[in-house]
């Protein structure tokens, strides 16, 4: 398989717009708050994440955070958008953890209606690549309830390795939640390509 493509980039100023066969990959536009809302607001899909903004404003306000926290390096968000569309239906976000992007977590949410279609492991191994190429990245995390099936599948088909159990580190409804916590490391991503 050949390593996805990553353009080179000032990523501060603007990510990179990533097109791939089922996918392209871009920064989120304030066009992209009614798709995200329709899409992510459902229980199916927001049940295993934190709550999403459930208005048009509430993800207006979170797309123009998500530029603003980019511009300071602290966070990426790429706007999921399948071939065929021109709207988000999902997104695929990057944070650091110690103050630079060296150790960094990820997470992604995308609507239902796209699941099991491979968007999202061609769109997750484009984001990964990009975040070890131009983030500079050596290890990336995610965290994934216990009981979200799709998402730890997911993780794993990626070839994410899993790592152990975050004993009640997820509060969803009043209610603490176990994690799975896994990893990819830049040196393993680079050798499985």
């Amino acid at each position: 398989m050949m390593p996805p493509e990553v353009v080179s980039t000032d990523w501060r100023r603007a990510l990179p717009v990533i097109e791939a066969k089922q996918v392209t990959l871009r920064d989120l536009r304030l066009s992209d708050a009614e798709t995200l809302l329709a899409y992510l607001n459902t229980e199916e899909v927001s049940r295993f994440i934190s709550p999403p903004p459930t208005t048009l404003a509430g993800f207006e306000r979170f797309i123009e955070w998500t530029h603003r926290e980019r511009a300071a390096g602290h966070y990426v968000c790429f706007a999921v958008v399948p071939a065929g569309h021109h709207q988000a239906i999902g997104i695929i976000q990057v944070r650091q953890l110690n103050g630079s992007f060296e150790v960094a977590e990820w997470g992604f949410a995308i609507g239902a209606e796209f699941w099991g279609t491979g968007i999202f492991i061609e769109a997750a191994r484009h984001v990964v690549t990009f975040t070890f190429a131009s983030l500079g990245t050596s290890r990336l995390e995610a965290r994934a309830s216990m009981q979200n099936g799709r998402g730890n599948g997911a993780l794993q088909k990626l070839g994410a390795t899993r790592e152990g159990i975050l004993r009640k580190s997820f509060l969803r409804d009043g209610e603490y939640h176990d994690q799975t916590l896994w990893s990819v490391v830049a040196s393993d991503w680079a050798t499985n390509l």
